[in-house]
């Protein structure tokens, strides 16, 4: 497993974006100096929920614009293209009992053999049942 890749979830972008700065590195704390990675599919999770981060974060749209500004630049984002059909049909059977929606962040996970971010308790208790446990723990 690559310790060095991490696959950021939406609930993880949420949160670093909910104090306005974005910052992930500041989400992880000192010493910790991964590569952040995670598919496209954050910019449609990011769209579909921004009314309620606004709302969430109290911030100015300049300040939660920035925030989105900083996060975005610490990511590298995959097509989910260039996932094998075979990875993405594993990603499917860990996560289609819990969140469908998770499954291209499992999948980004698997293909790069790094380890996943998020809080998800739900989702990671499902997917240890399941004979995953590649997650990102600070």
């Amino acid at each position: 497993m690559n310790g060095d890749c991490v696959i950021v979830d939406a609930n993880i972008a949420f949160k670093c974006l909910h104090s306005g700065r974005g910052d992930l590195r500041e989400c992880i704390g000192p010493g910790g100096h991964p590569k952040f990675f995670s598919p496209r599919f954050l910019f449609v999770e990011l769209f579909k929920h921004k009314e309620r981060l606004e709302r969430a974060s109290g911030l100015p749209e300049t300040e939660l614009l920035a925030g989105l500004h900083t996060l975005l630049s610490q990511l590298e984002f995959i097509n989910e293209a260039n996932i094998p059909v075979g990875t993405w049909v594993e990603a499917y059977r860990l996560c289609k009992a819990t969140d469908e929606n998770d499954t291209a962040y499992v999948a980004l996970t698997l293909h790069l053999d790094g380890r996943f971010w998020t809080e998800d308790n739900e989702l990671k208790v499902a997917l240890r049942a399941r004979g995953f446990d590649r997650f990102f723990e600070q």
